[in-house]
This record gives C-alpha cells, structure tokens and sequence, in this order.
C-alpha cells in the first residue's frame, strides 16, 4: 500500500518519502538577488523531505517580482546558491530551483524597469516594493519577436541552477506569474500565435518546458500549474480543455513531474491526473488559505492517483515535518507576521519537536 513515507523514483533521484516542500516565497536574500547562509540553513534544516523546492528565483531583473528574493542569472548568484546546495545535499535532501517570471506582477520600483506581460493589461491589486505596496502597474506588452527571450530565460536559469548544484528546476506556472498570464482569458489579449485559441494560449508554457527540457534533461524538469486559480486577476475560460491540452502536450516532453494546486474542482482535477501520465505532485490546499495541508488531506489525494504531495506553511514552524506527520506528533503553527519581513526571525527560529524528559 502506497503511503506518503513510501520511496519514490524521481528521474535519477531516489525519493525516501513523498512528501514535497512547496516554494514558498520568504524574501530572505541579499542585496544583488544573492542567497545567504540563512537560507543555506533554513533549507537544510528541510533537507528531510523527499524532495525540497526553493522559493520563487527570478530567471532575469525584468523577471522579478518581489523584492528580497533571489535570482538565478549572474555568475555571483550561482555561486551563492552553492552553498545551499550542498548544505541540503551534505543533510541528505534533494533540492529543485522554482524557477519564477513574475511578468506583470513586478514594479519599477523593484526593478528600475517597466514589467512586461503578454498584454498591456495591469494586475489586479498592489505588488510588494521596496516602498511599500502599490497598485500594480500596466505592463509592456511582449512584441512577438520579443517571447523567445523570455522563454529562454527559463531554460538558460535553469542551466545556472544546475551549475549551482541543484538537482533539477521547476517552472513557476501557477499563481498569477508570466506562464499563468499567457494561459490566462483575461491577461492575455494577443491576436498573434501566443494568444486567443487554447492551443495558442498554451504555447508560451510548452516553449518553456521544452527549452527548459533540452537544456538541463526532461527529468530534472517539472511544472507547477494553478488551474481556475484566480491570482492577481487571473481569469481562465475553458479550464479543463485549456489544461487538458497543455498537460497532452507537456507529457510528450517527459517531464520529471506536474505540480497541481488544488484550485480547481475535484472532478477537473481528477481528469487532468488522466490526462498526465507522469509523476503528478499535488498540492491539496489552496496558497494563502485558511487552512494547511495535513495528514488527511494527503492520504486523500495518494488514494485519488497523486504521487507525491506537496506541504506549504507546514514546513515554515517544522523543519521536522515528516517526522512529526510520521509519528503523529503536533503540527506548531507558523507566525504568519514573519512570513515576509526578512531576518533569521520565524526563518530559523523554529525547531525540532522537543521531547518532555
């Protein structure tokens, strides 16, 4: 019987147990877009899920959406990831980079230049900068000889990632961010060979994971995908057709994994795990929401087909997870205040749990 403590076949990697840590973004890094040995420590105090992927990394300046987080597209920012790798890897985990476009969800005043998406429509909200939050501002819109760089940029960060000892990448498609804005109805406003028909509005998503394949190996390449999510003011029509399309495509790629958030009905999501032969990784509770995946949510979905199961906020306060969902010790609840603020503060200061002599 399949459970979420049996090993797994990940590509090369063998997998000692199903659980994934979800990219979370914690806005930790150094001026420069440059991981710190905070976040070395922090992920290896992780390193025993099967496997770990980091928070969002930015493939280039234009790329980036959050302040504070880190970049994977200068020869400084490889070598600082280095040492994160090998503290992961010298603690026995496995570590993928997230690797994430923002597109239109990024500011200026974050990054010194205008955002682009695949059309001149603004995000719905305000993004993070490094004065505050602000309204989202109207992206540049991508002239079509202007999309292959940017789907490059994906495959050439994922060779950096490589050289800084990751064990593979993961495209951020889900939440809002560059990909999700070309599949989206409402983002996406292009008359050209990216935009308006479903198999026009997946394009964008399938060049990257192909680029992204050749470049590093379709088994260090998975995906992460929010179907119906409506992030930022996404809006996607023909949910199960738009991504039944994408997913046919994308397993021609044999990529390593999908990642699903459950942001979606059950039944749609039950028929994308039939459209996706590979490796599905499923992430059962909805980004930000009230409530955090647990134990009962992950046997649900390993009977319902998935293969792995991805935890989000349950690894911020346990850096012991697994253990405590193996033993059924208690689940510490993480101080949300802390998420974003920067500092080793509700980064490094949960432990272990602590057994009563």
């Amino acid at each position: 019987m399949t459970t979420l403590f049996s090993g797994y076949r990940l590509g090369a990697l063998a997998l000692p147990n199903r659980v994934v840590m979800a990219p979370m973004t914690r806005v930790r890094a150094a001026a420069g877009g440059l991981a710190t040995p905070s976040m070395a420590r922090y992920y290896a105090q992780r390193a025993t899920a099967g496997l770990i992927v980091t928070e969002g990394v930015q493939p280039s300046l234009v790329g980036q959406s959050n302040p504070g987080t880190p970049g994977l597209y200068t020869d400084q920012q490889v070598a600082a990831w280095r040492p994160v790798t090998d503290a992961v890897h010298t603690n026995g985990g496995r570590i993928f980079a997230q690797i994430m476009h923002g597109g239109r969800v990024s500011h200026p005043d974050t990054t010194g230049m205008q955002p682009v998406g695949p059309s001149a429509v603004a995000a719905v909200g305000e993004v993070f900068t490094p004065n505050g939050p602000l309204p989202a501002p109207t992206p540049r819109a991508l002239d079509t000889a202007e999309v292959p760089e940017h789907v490059q940029s994906y495959a050439d960060a994922a060779r950096r990632a490589v050289d800084a000892g990751f064990d593979g990448v993961e495209l951020h498609g889900a939440n809002g961010y560059l990909i999700s804005q070309f599949l989206s109805s409402n983002a996406n406003l292009r008359t050209d060979r990216y935009g308006g028909s479903v198999g026009n509005r997946i394009r964008f998503a399938v060049e990257a994971a192909a680029a992204t394949a050749e470049a590093i190996g379709a088994d260090r390449t998975g995906i992460r995908l929010s179907p119906e999510g409506a992030f930022w003011g996404i809006e996607e029509t023909d949910v199960a057709e738009l991504y039944t399309a994408l997913l046919t495509e994308l397993s021609r790629l044999g990529l390593a994994y999908v990642h699903l958030e459950a942001t979606t009905d059950e039944e749609t999501l039950l028929g994308l795990r039939r459209a996706w032969s590979g490796t599905l990784v499923m992430n059962p509770v909805l980004p930000m929401g009230p409530k955090q995946t647990g134990q009962a949510d992950a046997d649900q979905w390993l009977n319902l087909g998935a293969d792995l199961i991805s935890f989000g906020r349950a690894f911020i306060a346990n850096p012991d997870l697994v253990e405590r969902l193996r033993t059924g010790l208690p689940i510490a609840p993480a101080d949300d205040a802390t998420y974003f603020q920067g500092g080793d503060h509700g980064y490094l200061t949960y432990s272990a749990y602590q057994h009563s002599a």
